[in-house]
């Protein structure tokens, strides 16, 4: 449901400059003022548009609107309105220099607007500062701050960041090094280096060069900042990890801090508000919602009063405790698979043909890609029989003696039936020292009571053992029991029964009060048995019970693979194409690349809805399902891959 850049406010419709300078004219002209008509226009026009109205005032009534609203009200009502009254580029330079001026700073100030904004707003608001104090804006940061604290400001206000969006793979992979030696590898810290990366790369590159620092120093970038850096400096540098990773969710924790607790941070509130609320104020919100389960809207209402509260309620645009019911009830999506039966088709010529490519010195994959990628599931079955009828020969075998790494993995996986593959997945996931939890959670939580089923079958057929037994074998506790009561494929299905929901929802929201044993019982017995359409309803009645989300609470309340099956079933329920696109991009993020995963759902959701998956890859990652196998893999096997991805979005 994210996209990128989601204001709430936009340009007003049947705009009259004239008629708004008039309008807020007669709001303040006699004894009072008309603070009502002032706030509710004000909130409605966007920024633009405001300054059309500061210059119809002018030419009207040959008056100052900001000086006429500065006359007319006060305190913090004044403070917001005349705010949104500024263009966003002056607004900022107005924070900067109310943040150095007099005895103190207010480095929470700089570190905010620096760390946020891109390289225009950074040059916009460098310009305007020199117009609106005559100064250059460098200069008194440079007298005010001090240290490392102050280089990292200078470098960022250049406004020189990376913005191409390119990738260079060996420069992830040596910023990444270079990072780890320049903090944890050695005693002492060689501060440049982290503002020489950190202020100058791009956000995509240095998302990758997160993942990467991971891997090798074992810890986040953060917490390396952390136990690295200190004071000042130490709060810059986290503020930019955090907007290069999300900037929305980087105001949401902003805003949370100006209001918690005892006494409101007025102007770190009123400054977030304005300035984003034409950007990504909807994201922010979300982002809210999600990380304090508590609406952004209803903090503000409890925080704040008067016109001063009812004007910030207009820029946050809407309660999210009402919106997360209108996603909870959404209709599901009609499935979209990528891969269809191929019209014309001829078994028996499809199996000379990939005789004839596997045939002699070498093999012509690219004639084995175009057969086995388009055609159905079903049409290979009879190619296999074909194959077998017509020369005598398994298709299978000759297919693994051809082909080699993940291209035999994905051309084996699409030739074996759905339920075939599935229970190799399950094996697979089982067989050796370590266990992947997350192929079991995957698979047992989005298949249906049928493949489920037949996936029992068959792996019973293939490894003479029951997949009940193995998973028993493999797995312990409540993780183990979540499992074993997916894997009987006895989900019940039809439509949510209203009564039975309201009391599996009420039934969740105590349970949420009982010790993490029985919570985590009572958990499993509603969400591995309900059908989707009941979860669906039931977690829509568990918010208005309980005013939280569930899928929040399984987050901060559970732990471990219990929590990451019981988040899985929630995502499923809610929208599971969304789910497999996170998967997705899990297993491409960062450097290296688990095939396993990618196979594994490109192969089992390609005649099942992988359209969908790719429209909800581009809307949450920004970036297309088949740029991330384009840039993420190789050679045939990426050839193979992109043809089951079935086009660029």
């Amino acid at each position: 449901f994210l996209q990128v850049f989601r204001g709430t406010i936009t340009d007003a419709p049947n705009f009259d400059a004239t008629a708004d300078a008039e309008a807020l004219y007669n709001a303040m002209k006699g004894i009072g003022s008309d603070k009502e008509a002032i706030l509710d226009l004000v909130t409605s026009r966007s920024n633009a548009q405001r300054q059309e109205i500061i210059a119809a005032y002018k030419s009207s009534f040959g008056k100052d609107l900001i000086d006429d609203l500065k006359y007319e009200l006060t305190g913090k009502f004044e403070r917001l309105i005349v705010s949104l009254m500024r263009t966003p580029a002056y607004h900022d330079a107005k924070e900067i220099h109310d943040a150095v001026k007099g005895a103190g700073t207010d480095e929470r100030c700089l570190i905010e607007v620096l760390a946020s904004r891109n390289n225009k707003q950074i040059h916009d608001m460098v310009a305007a500062y020199r117009d609106a104090y005559g100064r250059e804006i460098e200069e008194d940061i440079i007298m005010d701050t001090s240290g490392h604290f102050k280089k990292m400001l200078v470098v960022l206000l250049q406004g020189t960041r990376d913005e191409s969006g390119v990738v260079d793979a060996d420069l992830v992979e040596q910023d990444a090094q270079d990072l780890y030696a320049a903090g944890e590898e050695q005693w002492g810290t060689d501060e440049a280096k982290f503002i020489m990366i950190l202020g100058n790369r791009s956000m995509t590159h240095l998302r990758m060069v997160f993942d990467a620092y991971e891997k090798i120093a074992e810890t986040s970038i953060e917490d390396s900042i952390k136990s690295e850096l200190s004071g000042d400096f130490e709060r810059l540098m986290l503020a930019v990890v955090q907007c290069i990773r999300s900037v929305p969710m980087f105001f949401a924790r902003r805003l949370y801090k100006s209001m918690k607790g005892l006494g409101t941070a007025d102007n770190t509130l009123i400054r977030i508000m304005i300035c984003r609320s034409e950007i990504d104020m909807l994201d922010i919100r979300e982002c809210f919602r999600l990380r304090y389960e508590k609406s952004l809207y209803n903090m503000i209402k409890d925080d704040t009063s008067g016109d001063y509260k009812r004007t910030l309620l207009e820029l946050c645009g809407g309660d999210d405790d009402d919106l997360i019911l209108l996603i909870l009830s959404f209709p599901q999506l009609q499935l979209r698979p990528t891969v269809r039966p191929a019209a014309d088709f001829d078994p028996a010529a499809d199996a000379q043909a990939l005789r004839k490519a596997m045939k002699g010195f070498g093999t012509d994959e690219d004639a084995i890609i175009e057969i086995i990628a388009k055609r159905s599931n079903a049409q290979r079955q009879e190619i296999r029989q074909a194959f077998k009828s017509l020369l005598g020969r398994d298709l299978m075998k000759d297919l693994k003696s051809e082909l080699s790494k993940n291209l035999e993995r994905l051309i084996i996986g699409l030739m074996l039936t759905p339920a075939e593959f599935d229970a190799k997945m399950m094996r697979k996931a089982m067989e050796g020292a370590g266990t992947d939890e997350h192929a079991l959670i995957e698979i047992l939580v989005t298949r249906s009571n049928e493949e489920i089923q037949a996936m029992c079958a068959a792996y019973e057929n293939a490894y003479k053992k029951s997949l009940e037994a193995a998973i028993q074998s493999d797995t312990s506790g409540h993780f183990c029991r979540i499992l074993v009561s997916l894997v009987q494929g006895a989900r019940e299905v039809g439509p949510a029964d209203m009564e039975r929901a309201n009391e599996d929802a009420q039934e969740l929201a105590d349970a949420c009060n009982a010790d993490s044993d029985d919570m985590e019982m009572k958990f499993m017995s509603i969400l591995c048995t309900r059908s989707f359409p009941h979860l669906r309803k039931v977690f829509q009645e568990f918010v208005k019970c309980s005013n939280k989300d569930i899928e929040q609470i399984i987050k901060k309340e559970m732990s471990g693979d219990v929590k990451n099956a019981f988040y899985a079933i929630v995502r499923s329920v809610k929208n599971q194409p969304s789910y497999f696109a996170d998967r997705l991009y899990k297993a491409m993020k960062g450097l290296g690349t688990d095939d396993r995963a990618l196979i594994r759902i490109m192969v089992s959701r390609s005649e099942i809805d992988l359209f969908n998956i790719r429209k909800e890859f581009k809307e949450t990652h920004d970036a297309s399902l088949h740029e991330f196998i384009q840039g993420d893999t190789s050679g045939d096997y990426r050839k193979t891959l992109l043809v089951l991805c079935g086009g660029e979005d």
